[in-house]
């Protein structure tokens, strides 16, 4: 009986409502269209935040000793002063190593009222996924990460930048600088060999290496590479002994993707020209300073803060480009640099910004003694980095398009590598 009356008594209410002329309580669940495939209904914008509510907090792998986190560091002050926060909304974590730290530190964060965060380092990644889903009200971005296109979570971003163009405008400072010492009769083009230190085989460190190599073989036809790894991002002394090794190996010129002074400081000693990263290091090496190519963070940190204030989506996966202000050459120390250097990089700049020039055109290298024009890359990263995109298109190599962190893994011809172990 108590049933029957329950029933009775939620008939007359909906009958009641339904005189009344009130709407039913609106659903996010999805909707059948008329084929039977599932659609979304449309979601309601979400609400913003007011500038003077926003806190973000940032995660860094080093501190300012390491010019990898330097130049986030610089990013993220500059961003945060360009849209007027103040300096106690916006919170700086330098040495979270790649662990459980990292997870502490974003959940310290996220309970510190952080709206965002943002963390600087490839190893941070999973420790950021954990974050986000324990604290699904804040926005966690992280740079040089590769799973937020396949995690599928709102609230976590991926973001990186085509600084493959930025190292071959390097390449081509450095290529310039060995055309002038064979005319010089300093070396042959034979000897034309450049070294590089790189930290790990990552896909984005040997995109790295190729794109520098590329762009100084765009002007050096006969330029070869070795290439020699440390294991570690900062270990200043292991730079350093690489650089050395590379030096009496009989490279003339040297690079680098690795965070610490160890190799320019090597380059100095020796009197070999240097190509840095991630900032000039023309104070401390004014006789081998070339050029420096880096990733500018400021827009990406502008975008992500004012996607949370307008009530916008952050990209998934957001790639920075020149055109965006994303990808930075320093100033040319003229001191070091070949004559006619700037004009040789905007040249080419140009033709890059215009797509009548990509890094990696299959026609400008071999694997193998040949020419690739079909290559599966690992984009949809797994456990077992199975590829899955097809990487080649129109002649190129597309980088950094089917996500933002790069993926081209091919070892060419011209580069050798001394030791693969990391």
């Amino acid at each position: 009986m108590k049933k029957f009356l329950a029933l009775l008594l939620a008939l007359v209410m909906v009958f009641a409502l339904a005189a009344c002329g009130e709407d039913a309580p609106e659903t996010t669940e999805p909707a059948a269209d008329d084929g039977g495939d599932v659609v979304a209904t449309d979601a309601p914008e979400a609400a913003g935040i007011p500038l003077d509510e926003i806190k973000v907090g940032f995660i860094f792998l080093h501190d300012e000793n390491s010019t990898y986190d330097l130049n986030f560091m610089n990013a993220a002050k500059a961003a945060c002063e360009a849209l007027g926060l103040t300096e106690d909304q916006y919170v700086l974590r330098t040495n979270v190593p790649e662990g459980q730290e990292c997870y502490d530190a974003a959940a310290d964060l996220a309970d510190d009222g952080c709206n965002i965060v943002f963390a600087d380092s490839f190893g941070h990644e999973d420790f950021m996924i954990q974050a986000a889903r324990e604290f699904p009200e804040v926005q966690f971005c992280h740079a040089t990460g590769t799973k937020a296109h396949t995690e599928g979570l709102a609230n976590f971003h991926n973001a990186f930048a085509s600084i493959y163009e930025g190292r071959y405008l390097a390449g081509i400072a450095a290529g310039m600088k060995l055309n002038e010492m064979i005319e010089a009769g300093e070396i042959t083009e034979d000897e034309a060999k450049m070294g590089y230190v790189g930290a790990f085989t990552y896909a984005e460190v040997i995109s790295g290496y190729t794109s520098f190599y590329l762009g100084a073989k765009s002007v050096c036809p006969s330029v070869t590479m070795d290439v020699t790894f440390t294991g570690a991002w900062y270990d200043e002394t292991a730079e350093k002994e690489g650089a050395n090794s590379l030096i009496a190996n009989g490279c003339v010129l040297i690079s680098q993707h690795a965070d610490s002074m160890g190799a320019p400081t090597a380059c100095e000693e020796a009197g070999v020209p240097n190509i840095s990263y991630n900032g000039s290091t023309v104070d401390s090496c004014p006789n081998t300073f070339i050029v420096s190519s880096s990733i500018n963070w400021e827009p990406y940190f502008e975008y992500m803060i004012n996607c949370v204030v307008n009530g916008e989506t952050i990209a998934a996966d957001w790639t920075g480009t020149l055109a965006t202000g994303s990808v930075e050459l320093s100033d040319i120390n003229e001191a070091a640099a070949a004559e006619g250097t700037a004009e040789a990089i905007e040249a080419a700049k140009a033709e890059l910004e215009a797509g009548t020039l990509h890094v990696f055109d299959i026609t400008t290298f071999t694997v193998g003694g040949e020419t690739k024009t079909s290559y599966m890359a690992d984009v949809d990263t797994d456990a077992d980095y199975t590829p899955d995109t097809e990487a080649i298109v129109d002649g190129y190599f597309a980088e950094s398009t089917a996500r933002s962190a790069p993926y081209f893994d091919l070892q060419i011809d011209g580069i050798t590598l001394l030791d693969s172990a990391f």
